[in-house]
């Protein structure tokens, strides 16, 4: 396919209407602060706050006992690196000449070639999902299982943030049966959400503040028999429409939790679309972040500054370097690299439940 076979009014009309997913902000950095390290290792402490604990009675002139520091763990890991480049050719730059010259009074060409050519924004954008999916994965883990599992171009990234399944046990349910939330007419999501906050206080004191879900799930919600009674028993008119706002603010008074819907999807690096966030789950957050988002320095970004070449550095830590070759051929050269993993340092407090 040539250049020029993109240059028409049905492209202007057809190809570059922006997708409604990409207009949603990311969630990820919400929860998960980005920061910058030197090095590829990482290193933090995991433990949740607990609950305080009595002091142990003693009698007189006895001797004190030594309380042990217990629910701190030191977790390692080693930062992950994603690269990739795109390249405009000799023969592409010729591509663009010709149009420019057929088309200088047209004012789609350069909304045209900025689109095509956007290669800066377009592995920018794909350098934004990675982060992402790392968050995500973590916040609403399949079958409870903590982890971060990225693999592509013959590379696994596979990490395990719950080696001893303590976190899986303690802090991820399921419902089963009648319970499921996609029984509208016998499932009981207010008693859920309260049971989810209460086990989170009794459990290491965490007060709760936050319920992450997907658009799938949240209008499960809006079918439910329980929740359509309990709005019904406080209002005087026999029917009432349950919209998104009035669920919202009802689910908030009666369990202090914001609900909050994620939507946002990307495609994976064979193509295929994903949602971030998964339907059937539902995260429990405290308030701020639960984590951290390291980046390192790429050899990208160490090279250009050695060397003086281009360069740009997006959200703490994606690099974006431009290269004009300077011998045949004549190429420029975009690439994006990142060099990142999170940490999860509340990850205690963070409580998944598996709805439907």
């Amino acid at each position: 396919m040539k250049l020029s076979d993109f240059y028409s009014a049905r492209a202007v009309a057809d190809n570059w209407t922006e997708v409604y997913s990409n207009e949603i902000p990311y969630l990820g950095p919400t929860f998960f602060t980005p920061r910058k390290k030197s090095g590829l290792s990482i290193a933090w402490l995991k433990g949740s706050k607990g609950l305080p604990v009595s002091l142990m009675p003693s009698a007189f002139d006895a001797k004190p006992t030594f309380r042990n520091r217990i629910g701190v763990s030191k977790v390692e890991t080693e930062l992950c690196f994603f690269r990739e480049s795109m390249l405009v050719k000799e023969k592409d730059e010729q591509d663009i000449m010709e149009l420019e010259n057929k088309g200088a009074d047209d004012p789609y060409l350069q909304d045209i070639l900025r689109r095509i050519f956007d290669d800066t924004g377009t592995l920018r954008d794909g350098a934004m999902v990675v982060p992402e999916r790392m968050a995500l994965q973590l916040l609403a883990p399949a079958s409870g299982d903590a982890k971060i599992h990225i693999a592509a171009n013959g590379v696994v990234y596979d990490y395990n943030y719950d080696p001893q399944g303590t976190w899986k046990n303690n802090n991820y349910s399921a419902l089963t049966g009648t319970d499921l939330w996609s029984d509208t007419a016998n499932s009981k999501p207010l008693s859920d959400f309260r049971t989810m906050t209460r086990k989170a206080l009794a459990q290491n004191g965490t007060r709760l503040t936050t319920a992450l879900m997907s658009q799938a799930t949240f209008d499960l919600l809006l079918e439910n028999a329980q929740i359509k009674s309990a709005i019904l028993a406080q209002n005087a008119t026999a029917t009432i429409f349950l919209d998104d706002t009035l669920l919202a603010n009802f689910i908030r008074l009666k369990s202090g939790l914001t609900l909050v819907v994620y939507e946002k999807l990307y495609e994976d690096e064979s193509g295929a679309s994903h949602a971030f966030y998964p339907d059937g789950y539902v995260t429990f957050l405290p308030e701020g972040p639960v984590g951290t988002m390291w980046y390192g320095v790429t050899p990208e970004e160490r090279s250009a500054r050695q060397a003086g070449n281009q360069l740009a550095v997006f959200n703490t830590g994606i690099a974006i370097t431009v290269n004009y070759t300077h011998e045949a051929p004549y190429q420029t050269i975009t690439t994006a690299s990142e060099v990142l993993a999170p940490s999860f340092e509340r990850m205690d407090e963070v409580f998944v439940l598996k709805v439907a």
